[in-house]
């Protein structure tokens, strides 16, 4: 436990540290003047002042008129998406393992993390040949079923999220904007994702988008399975068991389409 203790410290980075400290004692006493957060957090004003102004910059503090500092804009943001996610995680673990038990195979839900689809839920079946998923993983967007969270979004959007080569991972990997967009625009159209080989040649994958309240895309729902027992008629079973789970859990989150 020692030293464990002594190898995170060697990870943590002192600035980022003593700003998170700020941020959060100015959310347990909102309007303190930088010497009592100085004081209270045992820093110096002048360094109290520099994490102050930083984050002043990016909205996640606002100074008053009198002097005191309070939670800016921004931290509304973050707390939005935070309660969502969070949210979206309770709806949706038992749905799926309801899914998981159906269909037999493993079933996730993804969101978009900036330029990278991140697994933030996951189900798998008991029996022993099965694709393993760990929440936390990243995928690229341009790959596999993730790219059902770039089809609902703007074309501007798409353009800058992607990078300008499209990093191949096995040989049914889109490499080409132009392919890329076309299917998209086909995504958009269906409603559903169907990926054969492209982040692994041995897998199929399917993907459905669950819409927060306002309509937009937050999140994916995916199946995973190995290619070989994967047949036309079970990817036909596995939209339809996607797409109606998803609606539910967008129901859930207050989407009225």
């Amino acid at each position: 436990m020692f030293l464990e203790s002594i190898s995170d410290k060697k990870h943590i980075i002192q600035s980022v540290d003593v700003a998170l400290s700020v941020l959060l004692e100015v959310s347990r006493e909102p309007g303190q003047t930088l010497s009592a957060l100085a004081r209270n957090l045992g820093e110096t004003k002048q360094k109290t002042l520099r994490m102050l102004r930083t984050m002043e910059r990016r909205k996640f503090i606002q100074r008053a008129e009198d002097g005191g500092y309070n939670l800016g804009n921004a931290i509304l943001v973050l707390g939005t998406s935070a309660s969502t996610q969070i949210d979206l995680v309770k709806l949706a673990s038992p749905v799926l393992e309801t899914l998981g038990q159906k269909m037999n195979e493993t079933v996730q839900i993804r969101i978009r993390d900036n330029t990278e689809a991140l697994c933030i839920a996951k189900f798998e079946p008991s029996r022993d040949l099965r694709v393993h998923a760990v929440v936390g993983r990243r995928r690229p967007l341009h790959a596999g079923s993730s790219k059902i969270l770039l089809a609902f979004l703007s074309d501007n959007l798409i353009a800058r999220i992607l990078p300008q080569t499209l990093d191949r991972i096995t040989g049914n990997t889109i490499t080409s904007h132009t392919a890329l967009m076309r299917e998209l625009m086909n995504i958009r159209k269906q409603g559903f994702c169907i990926s054969h080989g492209e982040v692994s040649d041995q897998l199929v994958s399917v993907s459905v988008p669950i819409f927060a309240v306002d309509g937009s895309v937050l999140a994916a729902l995916n199946v995973a399975a190995p290619a070989f027992r994967t047949q036309k008629s079970d990817l036909d079973r596995f939209v339809s068991l996607l797409t109606e789970a998803a609606k539910g859990i967008s129901r859930g989150l207050g989407w009225v389409g």
